[in-house]
C-alpha cells in the first residue's frame, strides 16, 4: 500500500475572488507517470427497470434516467478523476489517508463516484447526495492504480461544483462530514481538510468516533483532527495564495496559470507522478450563459493546450481523444487484475509525446511549436470569454 496520497490540487473561485460574476473550477488530476487519461463524453440516456451499471470492479443498480457528462479518466477504468455534466456540475475527487485504513476488498472507487454523482446529480447538492448514499449502500475499496503487484488503496475527497455554491466532501469508510462554499477561494488537496465548520454529515458520525475513542464528545469537534493520521491535516493548498492575489479577477486564464505552476508544487512532476491531466471549467452564475470547461487530455499542464468543450445538441466524439478499447480481454477486467500492462496511448497522448521528444532535443523547434500552440490556446480562451462576457441572452442551440 502506498504509504501517501499522490499530490493532486482541486480549486474553486466564487465571486467576489472570480472576474466578472463566474464560478471558475480547475483541478491537477496526479497519478502513476506512465498511466493514460482520455477525454470521452456520454450522451444523457434513459435505462429500462431494474438494469445494472457496470462500474470499475463491481456492478450497481441503474437509475431510470442520466444525465450527459464529459470525463476525464485514467483509461483502464469505468469512473473519472475529474468532469462535469450538461447542468453545469463538476465534481473531482482526491486520495486521502485517514486513520482508518482504506479496504483492500473491491467496491466502489472514488472514481466511480465522481462520475456517478455527475450522472445522477442536476446540482452540486444533488450530486453530494447521490455519493453519500451510494458509499453508505456499496461501500469503497479496491485499487486504485493499474498494477499487479500492489493493492494501492485510498479513502475519497470530493470538491462538487455548480454555478451557485461548492461542496468540499471528505471520507473515511462510509463516513463522511461535508462543508458548504458560495464565496471567495477554496483549496483541497490530498489531506483532509475540514475542520469544525460541518454543514452536513453522515448521522452515526460522531457516535462512530466517540466508539473508537477518537473524540470524547466534549470538545470541538474537529473532522481533520479526528481523522488524520499525526499532523496530516495542516494546510497544504499552495495555489490557494496564488488565487487570492488576483483580487476579483480570477479568469479561467488564472486558474490554468496556477495549474501550470511547478514551483509551488501544484503542478506535479516528481519520481512516481505526473499531472496527467487537467481541468479548467467557467460556470456562469446567470443559467442563460453556457458553461465552458477546458480540459488538456495529456500530461503536464505546463506543457499542454487546455481545449474547450460546451454541452450542446449532436456533441461529436473525437477518437483523438479516447484510448483503445480491449473489451472484456482487457486486464483490468480479468480476475486476477493486471496481469499485463496494454498500449492504452491514445492518438492525442502520441502526438504529445512527440512534442515532449522534440522539446528536449530540439529547443528551438519545440518552442516554436509551443508558441504556436500556446497561441491557439490563448485565442479558444478569448474566444470563449466574449460569448461569456455578451450582454445579450445566447441562444441555447
Amino acid at each position: 500500500r502506498m504509504a501517501s496520497a499522490p499530490p493532486s490540487y482541486c480549486f474553486v473561485a466564487f465571486p467576489p475572488c472570480s472576474k466578472d460574476g463566474l464560478v471558475v473550477f480547475g483541478k491537477n488530476s496526479a497519478r502513476p507517470r506512465d498511466e493514460v487519461q482520455e477525454v470521452v463524453y456520454f450522451a444523457a440516456a434513459a435505462h429500462d427497470l431494474g438494469s445494472k451499471v457496470e462500474c470499475t470492479y463491481i456492478e450497481i443498480e441503474q437509475v431510470p434516467k442520466t444525465h450527459a457528462v464529459v470525463l476525464s479518466r485514467p483509461s483502464w477504468l469505468w469512473g473519472a478523476e475529474m468532469g462535469a455534466n450538461e447542468h453545469g456540475v463538476c465534481v473531482a475527487n482526491e486520495a486521502v489517508v485517514t486513520r482508518e485504513p482504506a479496504s483492500e476488498s473491491e467496491a466502489l472507487l472514488g472514481m466511480d463516484l465522481v462520475r456517478l454523482g455527475l450522472e445522477r446529480g442536476a446540482t452540486a447538492k444533488e450530486a453530494l447526495d447521490v455519493i453519500v448514499a451510494l458509499l453508505e449502500e456499496h461501500g469503497q475499496g479496491g485499487n486504485y492504480y493499474e498494477d499487479g503487484s500492489t493493492c494501492h488503496t485510498f479513502q475519497s475527497a470530493f470538491l462538487i461544483v455548480d454555478r451557485n455554491e461548492a461542496w468540499v466532501l471528505e471520507t473515511s469508510g462510509k463516513y463522511w462530514a461535508a462543508e458548504k462554499i458560495t464565496e471567495g477561494v477554496k483549496c483541497i488537496c490530498n489531506q483532509l481538510s475540514l475542520t469544525t465548520k460541518i454543514d452536513a454529515e453522515h448521522p452515526e458520525l460522531r457516535n462512530y468516533v466517540r466508539s473508537q475513542g477518537w473524540w470524547n464528545g466534549d470538545s470541538d469537534f474537529n473532522f481533520s483532527e479526528v481523522f488524520s493520521l499525526a499532523d496530516d491535516h495542516l494546510a497544504c493548498c499552495s495555489g490557494r495564495e496564488s488565487l487570492e492575489k488576483q483580487g476579483g479577477d480570477v479568469s479561467a486564464q488564472a486558474m490554468i496559470d496556477v495549474l501550470r505552476d511547478k514551483d509551488s508544487g501544484v503542478c506535479v512532476d516528481s519520481e512516481s507522478f505526473l499531472t496527467t491531466a487537467s481541468i479548467v471549467s467557467v460556470l456562469p452564475q446567470d443559467p442563460s450563459f453556457p458553461c465552458v470547461h477546458y480540459f488538456t487530455g495529456t500530461p503536464d499542464p505546463s506543457r499542454s493546450i487546455f481545449k474547450p468543450f460546451i454541452f450542446v445538441d449532436d456533441v461529436k466524439l473525437v477518437p483523438k481523444v479516447q484510448s483503445p478499447s480491449f473489451g472484456n480481454d482487457d486486464p483490468a477486467k480479468k480476475i486476477p487484475r493486471f496481469q499485463e500492462k496494454p498500449d492504452r496511448r491514445h492518438e492525442l497522448y502520441k502526438a504529445h509525446e512527440w512534442v515532449r521528444s522534440l522539446l528536449e532535443n530540439d529547443q528551438d523547434k519545440g518552442q516554436k511549436l509551443m508558441r504556436i500552440m500556446l497561441d491557439l490556446e490563448k485565442q479558444g480562451l478569448e474566444a470563449m470569454e466574449d460569448i461569456l462576457t455578451r450582454t445579450e441572452v445566447l441562444d441555447p442551440a
